[in-house]
Formats: C-alpha cells, structure tokens, sequence
C-alpha cells in the first residue's frame, strides 16, 4: 500500500507540474501570435537555371554568352536568388551550373554542393560578399553592404563597384491572427527601442511584443541598422517570448520565396507594401538593391552583365521575377 501511495502521489506531482507548465507557459506561447520571425528556407531546387519546371523568370534575352567564354560567377542574398538564377537561364549556356556529385543536392541548403567551376553560388549573405572581395566570385547580388562589410574591402585595399538594379520593400510582419493590421515609422522604432511593449499600446491586444532581430550582416539587418539610425535595443525582456512577435524581411523573401501563409505584412505609415506602392514610392520604406564587384576586376563580359541589367531587358526581367525595376 505504501508503494502504490507513493506511486500514485508521484504521479499526481508530475501531472499537475504538467499542467502547470501547459496553462502557465504552453497555451500562451500557442495563441500569443508567435511564429512570426521563423522564415522558412529558401529552396534552392525551385530556382534552378535550365531545368525545365524551374521558377524562373523567362524572357526575350539579345545577351548570350557562348560556352568558351569568360563566364562571370554569380552568387547573392538568399532573397534575390531569382533574379542571378533567372540571368544564368536567360544568358549563359547549359551545362554552366554544375554540382558536386553531379547533381543538386534537396539538402543544399547554402549551396554547399554548387561545384567549384559552377557559375552559380549560394553561400549566403556574409559568406558571399566575402567571395567577391576575395576573387573567388565576380558579381554579388545584395541590399547594401553595411559598413563592416565596406571596411572588410579596405582591409584588403579592394575598391567595390556598387550598382543598384532594381527596388525592394522593406516589411514588417506579425502572425496573421494578430489583429493590427499596420503600424507607423515611430511605433515600430519604439517597439525596437523597448518603448513600446504591449500590443494594447498599438490598437492590439493586452499583451507583450516580442521584436525579433536578424543575425548581423545578413541584407534584412543591414536595413534594419539604417532604418533604426544605429539606436534599437541590444537586449530584450526574456519574458518577451511570451508576447506576441514582430519580424522584418524584405517584401519578396517573405512572399515569392518562403510563402509563410502563417504570417501578414503589416501596412506603414497607412500604406501597404504592394508592387503598385513601391513603384510610386508611397510605401515609405524601399531600398535599392545592387550587384557588387570589385573595380578592378579584369573580365570583360562582368561589365557586359552589369549593362544588361539596366538595360529595358534587363529590368523587364527584374520585374518577371516579382521585384520591382528602377524608379
């Protein structure tokens, strides 16, 4: 009898401590409109140049390198993977991308079976930049660089040539069951200055704000950096994952590449962030976003590229992929 008491006491403790961590902890982290900074990947296998039933945007193209030439590499951001996926397919001639092994690998998640010779890379944001510095890459697809970046150039005394070829939203985003729809330039500052930490202070419900950040260096951070003016919190309230989250991307990450159905992006300063509003600059947060090389990169076809892009093919392009050409 003693046993079975102690048995059955045990279990009672676990299950109320059970309990206990469901209503205290697990039931609000399931309706606190959380989720809203956990992206998806970017799946490289949809974005694959001359494969047949690739996402990639097809057009009339006058440029057409030959197999034999001076192929630039090409590599970029997680985010404007279709646009140096979709060049490769307009421009280049097959058999340029090549693999490790001989084929894509589903699990190449930062491009890590892109073979050596391959014109095609995907080292990510950091790792990529770096590439070009380095030579081992020729054209960077990118939002701006941010001053680390910059100073890692001059550290190698190379000078980068930074050119902008198309225009992109910088969004903010919230699970889609959280009620606030939109938010102005001062109220999202103060959520990332921890001076406003309550969605009640918005229009939204009683409860905390969880601001999600970026790691450093990736494009959405460096933006992110620019438009906080160098001043938003380095640290949060721990409790803040309780709260419901707040993330930033750029437009067509969220919407053409991961397809989150689970998150909505939110209207600034009144304004959502439609193709129709960056285009005629009343969404008030666009960015340019470039190709970077080094100045003294000594291929021809680099600077035949660069023209392309800006040219009314090139932009058309742009614009098949789903961003936005130049204002």
């Amino acid at each position: 009898m003693k046993r079975a008491l102690t048995l059955f006491l045990i279990i009672t403790f676990f299950a109320g401590l059970n309990f206990g961590l469901y209503m205290t902890i697990t039931r609000r982290l399931r309706e606190n409109f959380s989720g809203a900074g956990q992206l998806r990947m970017v799946d490289v296998g949809r974005f694959l140049p001359h494969e047949e039933d690739s996402d990639l945007a097809r057009v009339p193209c006058s440029l057409h390198f030959e197999e034999g030439d001076d192929l630039p590499v090409l590599d970029g951001a997680a985010a404007l993977v279709p646009v140096y996926a979709s060049v490769i397919d307009n421009c280049y001639p097959e058999g340029c991308v090549t693999y490790e092994g001989g084929v894509f690998d589903d699990d190449n998640k930062y491009g890590e079976n892109f073979a050596e010779d391959s014109v095609m890379q995907y080292q990510n944001t950091i790792r990529g930049f770096n590439a070009v510095v380095d030579g081992s890459t020729d054209l960077f697809f990118t939002a701006h660089p941010n001053a680390e970046q910059i100073q890692y150039a001059a550290d190698q005394g190379v000078e980068l040539e930074i050119v902008p070829i198309g225009v992109e939203a910088f969004v903010f985003f919230v699970n889609a069951d959280n009620p606030v729809d939109g938010l102005t330039t001062d109220e999202i500052r103060a959520i990332y200055r921890n001076e406003i930490t309550n969605w009640s202070e918005v229009g939204g419900p009683n409860r905390m704000i969880n601001p999600v950040t970026r790691v450093s260096g990736s494009g959405s951070q460096t933006m992110m950096d620019r438009f906080m003016e160098d001043n938003m919190l380095t640290r949060r309230n721990p409790l803040s994952i309780f709260g419901g989250s707040i993330g930033y991307s750029f437009r067509y990450y969220l919407t053409g590449l991961v397809g989150n159905d689970g998150v909505k992006m939110l209207s600034v300063n009144g304004v959502y962030p439609d193709a129709e509003s960056i285009r005629n600059g009343t969404y008030p947060l666009t960015a340019n976003f470039y190709v970077v090389y080094r100045a003294d990169n000594d291929n021809p076809n680099v600077q035949v590229l660069v023209d392309w892009l800006l040219s009314e093919e090139g932009q058309h392009m742009i614009e098949e992929t789903g961003y936005v050409g130049l204002i």
